[in-house]
């Protein structure tokens, strides 16, 4: 009885962990402002965007499929790509991505 309780234990601490650790992908989109989020999403955008950035907005990532914004986890990483399409890769929280790596998408 004590070994098959101390296994269901093991087996709901593995799986706990994972079930926080996020959704690993990559995400196509474009990075926008907070302010103009989804309507933001287009390269004709950029200069607005940098504009509400450098007046305090947060740098969002609005997917470019469902137009679905997301907040970012750590946006320096992909401030110089501001107001550009992009390819995210990193691991999805909810609604915050925490960015691995970005770089402009052709695709």
């Amino acid at each position: 009885m004590h070994k098959s309780l101390a296994l269901l234990w093991v087996c709901l601490l593995a799986f706990g962990t994972n079930a926080f650790a996020g959704t690993k992908g990559e995400w196509i989109g474009w990075l926008s402002d907070a302010k103009c989020a989804a309507n933001g999403a287009k390269a004709s955008h950029k200069g607005c965007a940098l504009k509400c950035v450098e007046a305090g907005q947060a740098i969002v990532f609005v997917k470019e499929d469902d137009k679905k914004v997301y907040m970012l986890d750590n946006p320096e990483k992909v401030k110089s790509l501001l107001g550009d399409r992009v390819k995210l890769s990193g691991s999805l929280e909810g609604d915050t991505i925490k960015v691995d790596s970005a770089k402009k998408s052709s695709e």
